[in-house]
């Protein structure tokens, strides 16, 4: 989902998407996690916020929340909020769930709350997106999502619209606010 969001910010020749992932987190403080992952994108820092003009945050839902790694390094934020680092800034959601009942809107919402907290001016997707009314499998006016079932099922053409869609739109209200 994050590679074709990467895409719908990409086709705006003025913006150029950034793909980070988070860490895992343990209650157990004996774990190290090294700084870079042995593959796919960077861990995010928390700099990576104060210089991204656009921001999109996906995780997992697990229970109806967004992932514990998402949570932690949010929860992390407090000086981008007491200097307003993040005022103005567009910013959109996404999730994935195994199940068709796996609570994506309340995932997509957990993650939206601390975003209006910063200041950020949040979008999803308008139904002037036809995906959101063809679509049986994902998708929602909140952001893109996706039921990846217990073995990692595909995204449908309708989702994959709905993750190029929200990209493109964070691009071009990035775009117009800068």
């Amino acid at each position: 989902m994050a590679e074709q969001i990467g895409l719908g910010v990409d086709s705006n020749a003025d913006c150029e998407a950034l793909l980070r992932c988070l860490p895992p987190v343990s209650a157990n403080t004996e774990q190290s996690i090294s700084s870079i992952p042995e593959q796919g994108p960077a861990y995010a820092e928390l700099a990576d916020l104060e210089h991204c003009d656009g921001l999109i945050l996906g995780s997992p839902g697990y229970f109806g929340n967004m992932a514990a790694p998402l949570k932690y390094f949010l929860d992390q934020t407090s000086q981008h909020w007491l200097s307003g680092k993040l005022i103005d800034k567009p910013a959109g959601v996404f999730t994935s769930t195994s199940s068709l009942h796996g609570g994506q809107e309340s995932v997509l919402l957990s993650m939206m709350t601390p975003l209006l907290h910063h200041g950020m001016i949040i979008s999803g997707i308008p139904y002037s997106e036809a995906a959101l009314n063809r679509t049986s499998t994902g998708a929602t006016p909140y952001g893109p999502s996706h039921v990846a079932g217990q073995s990692g099922q595909a995204l449908s053409n309708d989702e994959i619209a709905a993750c190029q869609t929200l990209g493109k739109r964070i691009a071009m209200l990035a775009t117009k606010l800068k």
